[in-house]
C-alpha cells in the first residue's frame, strides 16, 4: 500500500483538503509532530514520500521550532532516495532552505490572496500550469530567499516566489491547497498562538470561494500525482523483529 508521512507542526494544520483526495486514490498517510516530541526521522523509508506541513512561526525562529535542522536531514534522506517531498507554507520554506536558500524572520505574517502565475521555468510544469491564473491562498510566516540556482516556477501578482521545484521529485508550495476556512478558524484558537490581524477577512474569504478552492485543490493533486509519480510504491527497507536467543546452561 502506498503511504505518505506528514510532519505537522501545530495541531490545526494537517492535510485537510487533500486528506479526502488521497483516500479516494487508496494512499494511506501518518502524522509525525516534532511539536510534541516526537522523532521525525524515525523508519523514514518506510513511507513512499514526505509532506511538510504549516506551521506557525518562521523557519528561522529556532526557539519555537528547535526540531528544523532534524527536518532538513530529512529532507536529504527523502531526496537521496529518490522519494518525493513536498512542503506546503512553513514546509516550501523548509524545501527552499535546504535548497540552499536563506531564511529571514520577516514579514512575522505573509497571508493574502494573489493570482498565481507560472513564469517561463514554469512553462511545461504539470503544477505550475494547474495553477496560472487561478486565485491561491499564501499563507507563511517569515521567508526565504531562494539559492540563484533555484527558479521560481509560479509568482504573486508582485512578482515573488510562491511555488519551487528544485529537483524532479521536490515542490514546494507557499500557497496552501490543504486549507479549509475551519482549520483558518482554528488556528485563531491554538492557545499563544501568533496570527494575522487581518486573519477574520481571510477566513470570510475562504467560505466565499471555498468551491474555486476546492478545484484548486482537485487541480494541484491531479498536477503533483503526476509530476512526482505518486501512484507509484516504492520499495521499502526491510523491519527486523530481533528476537533474543536463550543459550542451554552448561
Amino acid at each position: 500500500m502506498i503511504r505518505f508521512v506528514a510532519i505537522q507542526h501545530t495541531y490545526s494544520e494537517f492535510f485537510g483538503a487533500l486528506e479526502p483526495q488521497f483516500e479516494a486514490r487508496d494512499i494511506g498517510f501518518t502524522y509525525v509532530r516534532p511539536v510534541t516530541g516526537e522523532d521525525v526521522i524515525g523508519s523514514t523509508l518506510q513511507f513512499d514520500a514526505l509532506f511538510l506541513l504549516g506551521g506557525a512561526y518562521p523557519v528561522s525562529d529556532r526557539v519555537h521550532c528547535p526540531w528544523v535542522d532534524n527536518e532538513l536531514r530529512l529532507v536529504t534522506i527523502f531526496r537521496k532516495a529518490r522519494r518525493p517531498v513536498v512542503g506546503l507554507g512553513f514546509g516550501a520554506h523548509l524545501v527552499a532552505l535546504a535548497a540552499g536558500g536563506e531564511a529571514h524572520a520577516e514579514p512575522q505574517h505573509d497571508a493574502y490572496w494573489t493570482t498565481a502565475h507560472a513564469t517561463p521555468a514554469g512553462r511545461d510544469d504539470p503544477l505550475a500550469n494547474a495553477v496560472d491564473g487561478r486565485r491561491v491562498l499564501v499563507m507563511a510566516n517569515g521567508s526565504v530567499t531562494l539559492a540563484p540556482t533555484v527558479r521560481p516556477l509560479v509568482v504573486d501578482d508582485a512578482g515573488r516566489w510562491i511555488a519551487i521545484r528544485p529537483d524532479a521529485l521536490t515542490y514546494g508550495l507557499l500557497f496552501r491547497p490543504e486549507l479549509k476556512p475551519g482549520m483558518i478558524e482554528d488556528m485563531v484558537m491554538e492557545e499563544d498562538r501568533p496570527v494575522p490581524e487581518h486573519i477574520d477577512a481571510l477566513i470570510e474569504d475562504a467560505r466565499a470561494t471555498w468551491a474555486d478552492m476546492q478545484e484548486t485543490t482537485d487541480r494541484v493533486v491531479v498536477a503533483l500525482v503526476a509530476a512526482l509519480d505518486l501512484m507509484r510504491e516504492r520499495p521499502k527497507m526491510p523491519v527486523f523483529a530481533l528476537t533474543p536467543v536463550r543459550s542451554e546452561p552448561e
